[in-house]
């Protein structure tokens, strides 16, 4: 005999919409206290679940609410990525400026990207959306949904911040690197300098994402010019701002400083997530591998901002940070010619392991 919360399930499927409903709203909870309930009869729920995200407003909010809490185990992951109708969906419905569900779509987006399987959005070619992008490319237009979207600018429903951990674990690859630091033929853009002006964001989540895009793609020592140059991405105040606070420098240091880091305001404050200073301090060590990188750190006074963030931040990873950065920039470097930039690359392997960063090793699970 099925127990009642298996009978539940089975109204997923009803022909009802109001028990469909029903069955939706009571089964988000279980969606975390008992995701194998979700696991019955081959993962008929989830496939289920996967009609139901085209079902009316209030069955679609719920139904994707708990594919994103079970989108963590890889059973539920595989049929989900595996099925391009199902991300065509997903696609298609955030993409829609009307669409009241847009965020949810965004989160769940951002737990199915750990799939390998969601790598084909770097070469997905479909239908360009209007009112968000002329490009036919699934990633240009999520990259416009993400920097139009700010704050309900595309959709008064949406924010779309959780799109930034999709760009982050987008940047692991090879080829997602290629993205972010190659100028796009549809606006003439290099993406990367689209996410920098988030660095200070008051969202936490976008500010998160975007820190974490950025030091990944900082993993690609070819691009470290461009990250650099004023006419390129000028990467280094969009490091440095969040790491600032209100202290003042003397006028040898400072006078030497980046343009936005002279004259900062008294009531100047840090990133108030010190996982995300942890993060800008880590792309900037990154960023080190180069002697064109150092340099650049040296005349623009980097170290007496370290410096400041060491005294006055008590965190334990961000004061480490802080070491492993200073001991780079302020060392001879005399004996260092023999290392290759892949070299330097793997000594500074102290940042996750040399690897790129999974952004959070997130799985989004709502309540």
């Amino acid at each position: 005999m099925p127990t009642e919360l298996e009978e539940l399930v089975e109204f997923l499927h009803h022909g009802n919409t109001q028990i469909r409903q029903i069955a939706c709203e009571n089964l988000v909870g279980f969606s975390t206290a008992q995701p194998s309930l979700f696991k019955r009869q081959q993962l008929l729920p989830v496939r289920d679940l996967k009609l139901l995200v085209r079902d009316y407003t209030p069955i679609a909010k719920n139904a994707l609410t708990i594919l994103i809490n079970l989108s963590s185990d890889e059973e539920v992951l595989k049929i989900l990525t595996e099925d391009d109708q199902f991300i065509e969906t997903l696609l298609k419905k955030l993409t829609n400026i009307k669409e009241p569900n847009a965020d949810e779509v965004a989160m769940l987006l951002a737990n199915l990207v750990k799939s390998n399987q969601l790598e084909k959005l770097h070469s997905l070619k479909r239908k360009a959306p209007e009112s968000v992008s002329t490009s036919e490319n699934a990633i240009d237009q999520l990259m416009d949904c993400f920097v139009k979207g700010a704050e309900g600018g595309l959709n008064k429903n949406a924010n779309f911040d959780y799109l930034s951990y999709v760009f982050a674990d987008l940047a692991q690859s090879d080829k997602g690197r290629a993205y972010f630091t190659t100028r796009q033929k549809y606006d003439g853009v290099v993406p990367i300098t689209k996410l920098t002006v988030f660095t200070e964001h008051k969202s936490d989540v976008r500010r998160k994402g975007v820190a974490s895009t950025i030091k990944n793609v900082a993993f690609d020592v070819s691009s470290h010019h461009m990250l650099f140059a004023e006419d390129g991405a000028n990467l280094l105040p969009y490091l440095l701002l969040p790491i600032t606070g209100p202290e003042e420098f003397p006028d040898e240091e400072s006078m030497s400083m980046l343009p936005d880091l002279q004259l900062l305001p008294p009531d100047k404050k840090r990133d108030s997530d010190m996982t995300i200073i942890t993060t800008h301090l880590e792309t900037l060590l990154l960023l080190t591998t180069t002697r064109e990188g150092r340099d650049r750190m040296r005349a623009v006074q980097v170290y007496p901002i370290v410096r400041e963030c060491h005294l006055n931040v008590e965190d334990e990873d961000v004061r480490e940070s802080c070491d492993r950065l200073v001991q780079v920039i302020m060392r001879d470097e005399e004996d260092e010619g023999q290392k290759t930039d892949s070299e330097l690359l793997k000594a500074q392997g102290q940042i996750e392991g040399g690897q790129p960063e999974d952004e959070d090793e997130k799985v989004t699970e709502l309540f």
